[in-house]
């Protein structure tokens, strides 16, 4: 299959590409800066969609980026890195005189209101209580394609676990420092999934001809909490994760909208993802971590 992929140079696009290699397909990036074997947003905007059998967009704005101050200017650089790629690509698809097959968008796991009692599945309500579950409301929204030419796929996923990057880049030195330890209260809820079943699932959706909708994209371990994970975490380190990351000082840093998605969590399961046949590598957390570590 020739696959687009949007936001491919990223941590999750990384993992993506080499995947759909290793399984024959031939990726095109489509990403800010010209180069090999990618085009730009600009060109896809003017040029329309290059021939492709499936479309992934994984392109967004770093929300959890320690070192931006959660503001309007930000609020809104997170909106439209997402908003108008997604929409960039759903627009070049509807005019295709060949639409691909699949088109295929990741979301998040914030469309869910956290809760410590709520089970979430794919078909659970959400979507309109904070500045980040309407986003996803938004992004969703902006992906959908009129007709049935083209398989729809949303995938809802968790914190991304996996080796250089997303959240165990900002982790992995105050735990290898034995300074690691819960965040917050650190009995909400952690949906993760390792950076290898993302992808998986993302090949998944572009390849199988009956997968369609909203995934999951979370591991279906019995449920982590926070606490849980820092304690596995510090044990695939060999380090004790016993200090405590105080609410007070995530809202410091990230700003009292944003820490929401540190110290609150939902408790999300990959009903639909599972009943595709999707089989994860990484379906238990200290598997997942010892590989990371590794």
């Amino acid at each position: 299959m020739r696959v687009l992929v949007g936001g491919g140079t990223g941590f999750i696009g990384t993992a993506l590409t080499q995947l759909l290699k290793a399984r024959g397909h031939e990726v095109t990036l489509v990403s800010r800066k010209p180069g090999p074997d990618r085009i730009t947003w600009d060109e896809l905007a003017k040029s329309g969609l290059p021939r492709c059998d499936a479309a992934v967009n994984l392109a967004g704005e770093n929300i959890l980026n320690p070192l931006r101050r959660w503001n309007e200017t930000f609020q809104k650089e997170v909106l439209s890195s997402r908003l108008e790629t997604t929409q960039i690509l759903a627009r070049a698809i509807n005019k295709a005189p060949q639409p691909p097959q699949a088109w295929v968008l990741v979301t998040g796991v914030a469309y869910y209101q956290p809760s410590l009692t709520a089970e979430y599945d794919e078909d659970s309500p959400g979507g309109d209580f904070d500045f980040f579950s309407n986003l996803v409301t938004k992004w969703e929204a902006a992906a959908r394609l009129p007709g049935e030419s083209t398989r729809q796929v949303v995938v809802r996923a968790g914190v991304v676990l996996g080796r250089g990057g997303g959240a165990i880049g900002h982790m992995l030195l105050p735990f290898r420092l034995g300074l690691g330890g819960p965040i917050g209260p650190g009995h909400q809820f952690f949906p993760w999934i390792h950076i290898r079943d993302l992808a998986g699932i993302l090949t998944h959706a572009a390849e199988a001809s009956h997968v369609q909708g909203v995934l999951n994209g979370v591991a279906p371990a019995p449920t982590t909490t926070n606490a849980e994970f820092a304690k596995a975490f510090g044990a695939a380190l060999g380090r004790p994760a016993f200090m405590p990351l105080p609410s007070v000082v995530v809202q410091a840093v990230f700003g009292r909208e944003r820490a929401v998605m540190l110290l609150e969590g939902q408790k999300v399961v990959p009903r639909r993802t599972l009943a595709t046949g999707y089989q994860y590598s990484f379906p238990e957390l200290g598997a997942a971590l010892k590989e990371v570590v590794a």
